[in-house]
């Protein structure tokens, strides 16, 4: 058994941090039940990241309850995000078409849905910063780390996975 199959779920996460391509190329032949099941991992990890925060805003005002918060929370994570997901990964398929690099509409799946993935564990402490300090330049920076490692293992999966046309 190779080293990469052997590695685990959370291991490919934190590589992805560094070599992003290698592991998106490693995933490859995903069936499309299993990128569903990554996606709403994804969805479930973003879910709890907010719980800190809304917390936060609910101790600070009472006016509306932690529960209503979460509950709008669980129903734009949990329902709308993936719906969301799969129009934008349909849409960065359809507009490859315009360049010389193709990328296959499950490839774009892939790509879009290991990134909000791997980004989780940046997603989890910027619920935290945001839940224990609040507002302020740690906020900003965890803001800027989640986002900046967002596009960036976007991006080099979608560069892993994209064909040439010649």
């Amino acid at each position: 058994m190779s080293p990469a199959a052997r590695q685990g779920m959370a291991g490919r996460v934190v590589q992805s941090w560094w070599a992003p391509r290698r592991v998106v190329r490693g995933l490859q032949g995903m069936p499309d039940r299993v990128m569903l099941v990554v996606l709403m991992l994804a969805m479930v990890f973003m879910l709890l990241a907010q719980a800190p925060i809304h917390a936060r805003a609910a101790a600070l005002d009472p006016s509306r309850p932690f529960e209503a918060r979460m509950g709008g929370a669980l129903m734009a994570v949990m329902f709308m995000m993936p719906l969301l997901a799969y129009a934008v990964a349909g849409l960065v398929a359809l507009f490859s078409r315009a360049t010389p690099w193709r990328l296959a509409p499950e490839a774009s799946r892939l790509a879009l849905f290991w990134a909000l993935l791997a980004v989780a564990p940046a997603m989890l402490l910027r619920g935290l910063v945001g839940g224990f300090i609040g507002e302020g330049p740690a906020l900003t920076t965890t803001d800027v780390v989640a986002g900046f490692g967002f596009f960036f293992i976007w991006g080099a999966g979608i560069s892993a996975l994209a064909r040439r046309d010649r």
